[in-house]
């Protein structure tokens, strides 16, 4: 499976970002994905995820409320839907992807929040 994100950017606090994660090659394996980020010097910590086949979701506190997950499994895309953005969401997204007992990462997004 590889994974390839986009939609990272420059942008104010209050402004709102969508995040998409194009899957390819096995991605009829893939279990769950989810959305991670890594703020500098800080562990890369979890933001979202949703499963494939019962379509959970779930979130980080840090960011419930202003964050929706989504995929669309024709495009084999996922989403990450960011409103109300603020300083602290200054982070590389990574997009990753649970298959076959096996774990796949992205190369990651930068997201810079500007006050």
């Amino acid at each position: 499976v590889q994974l390839v994100e986009s939609g990272g950017g420059l942008v104010q606090a209050g402004d709102s970002l969508r995040l998409s994660c194009a899957a390819s090659g096995s991605t009829w394996s893939i279990d769950a994905m989810g959305w991670y980020r890594q703020a500098p010097g800080k562990p890369r910590e979890p933001v979202a995820s949703i499963t494939t086949k019962s379509g959970r979701l779930d979130y980080a506190d840090s960011v419930k409320g202003r964050c929706t997950i989504s995929r669309d499994s024709a495009k084999n895309t996922m989403y990450l839907q960011m409103n109300m953005l603020k300083l602290e969401d200054t982070a590389v997204y990574y997009c990753r992807a649970w298959a076959g007992g096996d774990v796949y990462w992205g190369q990651g997004t930068q997201v810079t929040v500007s006050s």
